[in-house]
């Protein structure tokens, strides 16, 4: 991960049996639920409630690239890095392996924006998510 991006997050998710698809690998689009369960994790762990009232974040853009493919069983860690804020954005990366392994299966972006729910339009990050951030 580039060295302006910050580890902020570090989640352990099982793979369950039902992540796999008729390939027999982890589906592709259970990635994108991994790196959603660890972005989650992180923003309630800072106080912030993902509900749908007030301001709130929302991801305007997610990718993944898939690199080595996962099975069932299996015990995924997930790490979220962010990058610099912006006035009302911040960039986020994700790099999915095993645990116990050093090797990247996956990794992945999404771009957080907060958002007034009301309006749907763009507001500040909260001063206290930027100060950490940019701490």
């Amino acid at each position: 991960m580039q060295s302006d991006h910050k580890l902020v997050h570090t989640s352990l998710i099982p793979i369950r049996w039902g992540d796999m698809d008729a390939y027999g690998h982890v589906n592709n689009t259970i990635y994108f639920r991994y790196m959603e369960q660890c972005r989650v994790e992180y923003l309630e762990g800072l106080g912030y409630t993902i509900m749908p009232r007030g301001t709130a974040p929302v991801i305007i853009n997610a990718a993944c690239t898939f690199l080595i493919p996962l099975n069932y069983p299996g015990v995924i860690e997930v790490r979220m890095y962010c990058g610099q804020p912006g006035r009302s954005s911040v960039p986020t990366y994700y790099e999915i392996g095993l645990t116990g392994e050093e090797t990247i299966y996956a990794t992945g972006d999404a771009k957080i924006v907060w958002m007034d729910v009301e309006s749907g339009k763009s507001v500040p990050i909260p001063d206290a998510l930027r100060a950490q951030l940019s701490g």
